[in-house]
């Protein structure tokens, strides 16, 4: 089910026995905001400091990295909203820039620490420039529309969002009711359709001859279902994400109980809420903020975590319980796939293989590597399968 707030990730040790290296030097922007100027100044500051120094400095930084791109990605989403999108604060679309013909240099990172082997090779403002030169076969459609899982918002798909818009895709990011911006409390989510009505909304809105890519991560791949049943016409392709890919009258629950013993960690790290009082049914599900590292990020960056620590929200307890009703005949005309997370400890490799087999899809892919959240672990392996599914003609 899903994901909520919090993390502190482990400091990476000095390696002993190595001498400590002189730090790239960082090339700033000059256009950037005053943030990183100070950041800038801060790091010459200390540069003739000891490493433990260095090392302080470098986690702080992690953090603020991380707290800016969360801010940054929610003003632009407001900015998005106020230019007349089909509904109030539910989505964030981007569209690619124009290609630059001039290349511009990679900055340089500061950093002084040795890099985990979870870190991405670049950062988030560096993915930017992987595919401005990349050009699109004729397809289907390139349009992308992105669902987030339980307690996630659009804003967990930034690396995804990047590095598409500039491969020439269209990407729409959806904020479920009451999830990410969407303003709505989550205690007052009482169906299934409630909570996806962001997404058919979106759905119904689009023209007739347009179709999407769906793409669900984790209980997104139910949300995305339940919209494959009303809209199979307007969706060329759906793809699920270490995702809940249920059969007709299953629930959340009916997946979780194929598997038992398998998702121990997932009950432990369960906190029902009861807005409605002690005496009547749940109404949301938190997650123990100790065991969020583990169960969903567990290879993740840690900078990503801090994110996730101050966006995450509650998932709507109704909505988990709801049986999907799915036919062959709309649900089934839809193209599958499924995208696997070996590292995955939220919803295990065994269990994604377990929904495999009840109903196989057209291909799955597997992502070595991955955890629950590959849009962070694996951004851009993550980024080429889609890429590689976008493009993987009729049979």
């Amino acid at each position: 089910m899903g994901n909520f707030c919090t993390c502190l990730v482990p400091k990476t040790p000095p390696v002993k026995g190595k001498q400590s290296r002189r730090p790239a030097k960082r090339l700033t922007n000059p256009g950037g905001p005053a943030t990183v100027a100070n950041t800038s100044n801060r790091w010459s500051r200390i540069r003739s400091g000891s490493r433990k120094e260095k090392e302080n400095f470098d986690d702080a930084l992690i953090q603020e990295q991380a707290l800016a791109a969360a801010i940054l990605f929610r003003q632009h989403q407001q900015q998005q909203n106020g230019l007349g999108l089909p509904f109030d604060r539910s989505a964030s679309l981007r569209y690619p820039n124009g290609s630059s013909s001039k290349k511009t240099q990679l900055p340089r990172s500061s950093s002084s620490r040795a890099r985990s082997l979870t870190d991405p090779l670049l950062q988030p403002h560096q993915l930017l420039n992987l595919n401005r030169d990349e050009k699109l076969p004729d397809l289907e459609t390139n349009h992308f529309v992105l669902v987030h899982g339980g307690g996630f918002g659009a804003w967990c798909w930034y690396k995804t969002i990047a590095l598409l818009e500039e491969g020439g895709f269209k990407v729409t990011a959806i904020d479920l009711t009451g999830a990410g911006i969407h303003s709505f409390d989550t205690n007052g989510i009482t169906s299934l359709s409630q909570y996806v009505k962001p997404l058919t909304d979106f759905l119904e809105k689009l023209p007739d001859a347009e179709k999407v890519i769906l793409v669900g991560h984790d209980f997104g791949g139910a949300c995305i279902s339940y919209a494959m049943e009303l809209f199979p016409f307007k969706i060329s392709k759906a793809v699920f994400i270490a995702a809940a890919m249920l059969t007709n009258g299953q629930n959340l629950l009916d997946m979780f109980s194929q598997q038992t013993g398998s998702t121990d960690l997932m009950r432990q790290a369960q906190i029902f809420l009861y807005a409605n009082g002690n005496n009547k049914p749940p109404t949301a599900i938190d997650l123990d903020k100790s065991l969020l590292k583990e169960l969903l990020f567990n290879q993740s960056p840690a900078k990503d975590i801090a994110l996730a620590s101050v966006s995450m929200r509650h998932i709507p307890f109704a909505p988990v319980l709801e049986k999907l009703s799915l036919s062959d005949m709309k649900y089934g005309s839809v193209r599958r796939f499924y995208i696997e997370t070996p590292e995955d400890n939220a919803i295990p490799i065994a269990l994604q293989q377990s929904m495999i087999n009840s109903s196989p899809p057209e291909k799955v892919f597997r992502l070595k590597g991955a955890d629950h959240s590959p849009f962070f672990s694996k951004p851009q392996a993550l980024h080429k399968l889609l890429v590689e599914i976008s493009k993987l003609p009729s049979s």
